[in-house]
């Protein structure tokens, strides 16, 4: 089939009425229009950095007529965020969604003449209304991780002209509804596009498998759907299970008289099932506690993020012990979607709708929600689908964020009113697109929306909880999932900022008075929790500041971690830490765990350690120890390995000032769950000596160590019972050992003498 590409230099002007009504014919003289790049972002065109206006795209190129008996079609594969489109002065029709494919027949028109002009005129309008907006565009136009003046209008995504015979395969679904050893079927649908009433036959390949039937087509659009069985398949596993193989299927449209293929669609799937109950998931019937990240856009400007990018963000959690990607409130790149599956990393896909939408948007969210499916169907590395990312009418906005402490409680406290409120987001959209979700893949789970709590109209579904950023300390996130152990059967945020290691930005020179206005604006910093959480104010220097951000996310996000593995499957079926990485094109300081440029905050090591195929974990000593403290502190070891470890040994030391104590346990740890070790006894002596003459209890290095972490309740440094700034320590230290798997692990409280 030809294709022709059709991208390269275009002109490019903002659109006014008077070109509106102009621009379009082929007479109209463009020489002194700016000459620009397709696919791309016109906020990267020169001359267009600050444009939010519509603008107007031409294109002039030859193409020959095609052949009697054939069609010729123009398609687009992603216009952000609307499209109106004109071919040689004549209104084909318009487009929405950004991530959606359009096309439309311009055979005659090929056959009327050799030069053609291609006009487009594209619209991604500011949403102004943050609480009701109309384009779905999700993170792309409101969210606190990326420029809030950032357009991502343009043509994103290939432009082509292409030929097919008389019948063409508009859209092609292909969804693994089940697979096991013995066998796997897919479900295929098509959408058929036939110039007259005829029958054809439609030839699929699976691999080795062959299918072959015939169908009759009315003359239009046909719908048809069939099934594919394949006997013992090799099945797609993600990485911590198997080897994601990958199964080629091809579909043709075959002319049953002349035996011509009048078109065809070529996807590459994988053979796997996907259950979830109580928010456990099982691949293939395994079940597995799912370790992941949110991820944003790998670029503002996806349309210019390179496979290596796309693949390397991937790569990145990988290496984290990651086994999951929720992509936040977004569609990617394609190529993201083809690593992902290579790979063998589970994606947990979001519709992108964020916040607050319009009543208006309803019919284009439910009809975006059958094209997602469409597009990202095949791809075995999609194992769910959600419709909306915390369904509220909130205009999160960094005036609101870092203006007087008092707006940033009044947001949180409509935040958690608007959870209890049944709303028309919630109760009516998501509904909506749920049910289109449900009916286009019945193959996946599907989730309404993201970070709904329970309450008197909802079960709730996964819980958002940021404990040590925007409410309580993170120490407080242990005793909620306790208390409440339905908002911990799957977390799909939580986290805290910290300051990216690149941070010329910054502009640390100005410490302490930095441009706190500039960087919450501009560069997503939150003021008003970090003078909750890691205040300014008490650091000396921008460096000790700087350092504390980093710790105080690094410890978030282990002891989270941590404690969610403990209560694996008992509820918890996995986490979602917030997030992975920033957007390469926006420097900022956010909830990442790796900047702009990929370096590697403290915590994305912290994160490693957590996620270690075996754990070894402890209830955690209170952050303050007084004479005579009693501690009950239950040490548990946690394992992903799909088998026993037998005859483990566990030791824990915990050591005071002038004193230690040592335990030891032998036993077996389960496989793929948490085992209880033991318990960790002790009453920590009434008269210890004056905290001032301590300091040589500890070594010179320990003690460095300990210095430098000083104001934090958990390190991972090493060292022992000690002083921190006139402060007693004492430390917990666990170890695990295997001939399979070694782990360790440390807990660090302060002491004061004073009762």
């Amino acid at each position: 089939m030809a294709t022709t590409d059709l991208g390269g230099r275009w002109r490019v002007a903002t659109a006014t009425d008077e070109l509106r009504r102009t621009f379009a014919a082929t007479e109209l003289n463009d020489q002194d229009w700016t000459e620009v790049s397709v696919p791309g972002h016109w906020r990267n065109w020169d001359g267009f950095g600050n444009n939010d206006a519509p603008v107007l795209l031409r294109h002039r190129f030859a193409a020959a007529a095609p052949a009697e008996g054939r069609r010729s079609w123009l398609g687009f594969e992603g216009i952000f965020y609307q499209g109106d489109v004109w071919f040689d002065g004549l209104y084909l029709g318009d487009t929405e969604g950004y991530f959606v494919p359009h096309t439309f027949e311009v055979t005659n028109a090929l056959r009327e003449r050799t030069d053609h002009l291609l006009g487009v005129e594209v619209t991604c309008s500011p949403q102004r209304s943050r609480t009701a907006k109309r384009n779905l565009t999700g993170v792309f136009q409101h969210w606190d991780c990326i420029d809030p003046e950032w357009n991502p209008g343009g043509i994103w995504r290939p432009v082509t002209l292409f030929e097919t015979g008389p019948v063409r395969i508009v859209r092609l679904r292909v969804i693994c509804l089940e697979a096991n050893r013995e066998r796997a079927v897919l479900a295929i649908r098509a959408v058929l596009d036939s110039p007259s009433a005829r029958t054809m036959r439609l030839r699929t390949t699976v691999g080795h498998t062959l299918d072959e039937q015939e169908h009759q087509l009315a003359k239009g659009q046909n719908r048809v759907e069939w099934r594919v069985s394949v006997e013992r398949p090799e099945l797609w596993w993600p990485h911590g299970l198997g080897a994601p193989t990958m199964t080629d299927v091809a579909v043709e449209v075959i002319d049953p008289g002349t035996e011509e293929v009048s078109d065809s669609r070529q996807r590459r799937t994988g053979m796997r099932q996907v259950r979830k109950e109580n928010w456990i998931f099982e691949i293939n019937g395994e079940r597995l506690h799912l370790k992941g990240a949110n991820l944003g856009p790998t670029r503002m400007a996806i349309g210019e993020a390179t496979p290596h990018e796309l693949r390397r963000d991937l790569e990145l959690a990988k290496d984290a012990g990651l086994d999951l990607i929720r992509l936040h409130a977004h569609v990617t790149h394609p190529d993201f979607y083809t690593a992902a599956d290579e790979l063998g990393m589970l994606i947990w896909q979001d519709m992108p709708l964020q916040w607050g939408y319009a009543r208006s948007v309803r019919k284009q969210a439910v009809r975006q929600a059958g094209e997602m499916v469409d597009l990202l169907g095949h791809h075995p590395s999609i194992i769910h689908w959600c419709g909306h990312n915390e369904p509220l009418a909130l205009d999160v906005n960094p005036d609101v964020v870092n203006g007087a402490p008092r707006k940033a409680a009044e947001m949180i406290g409509r935040y958690l009113l608007l959870q209890e409120l049944p709303t028309w987001n919630k109760s009516v959209l998501d509904l909506g697109i749920q049910r289109a979700l449900t009916k286009a893949d019945p193959s996946r789970p599907v989730t309404a929306h993201s970070g709904v709590l329970p309450g008197p109209t909802s079960g709730g579904t996964d819980s958002h909880l940021y404990f040590g950023w925007y409410h309580g300390g993170e120490r407080d996130f242990r005793s909620l999932i306790r208390s409440f152990p339905r908002m911990a059967r799957f977390v799909s945020e939580f986290g805290a900022q910290a300051v990216p290691v690149t941070d010329d930005f910054l502009e640390p020179h100005r410490w302490p008075d930095l441009d706190w206005d500039r960087l919450g604006k501009e560069h997503s910093l939150q003021k008003t929790f970090f003078d909750r959480n890691v205040a300014p104010a008490k650091y000396p220097t921008y460096d000790a500041w700087k350092q504390a951000t980093q710790q105080h996310q690094a410890v978030v996000l282990r002891r989270h971690i941590e404690e969610l593995r403990r209560i694996k499957y008992h509820p918890n079926g996995g986490f979602a830490l917030f997030s992975l990485a920033d957007a390469l094109d926006h420097e900022a300081v956010t909830w990442a765990v790796l900047g702009h440029d990929r370096q590697a905050k403290l915590a994305y090591e912290a994160v490693f350690d957590a996620c270690r195929p075996v754990i070894i974990t402890a209830d955690r000593p209170p952050a303050i120890l007084r004479p005579g403290a009693k501690l009950s502190l239950d040490v548990h070891a946690v394992s992903d390995v799909r088998h026993t470890l037998r005859h483990a040994t566990v030791t824990a030391s915990i050591e005071w000032p002038g004193g230690s104590h040592r335990w030891e346990w032998t036993g077996d740890i389960a496989a793929d769950g948490a085992t209880r070790v033991g318990a960790v006894d002790l009453v920590l002596p009434a008269n210890l000596a004056n905290p001032a003459n301590l300091a040589a209890s500890a070594s010179p290095a320990a003690s460095a160590t300990l210095v430098a972490n000083a104001g934090l309740t958990d390190n991972t440094g090493s060292g022992t019972g000690g002083t921190v700034d006139g402060d007693s320590v004492v430390v917990l230290d666990l170890t695990l050992q295997h001939p399979e798997a070694t782990a360790t692990n440390r807990y660090v409280s302060h002491f004061t003498a004073s009762t």
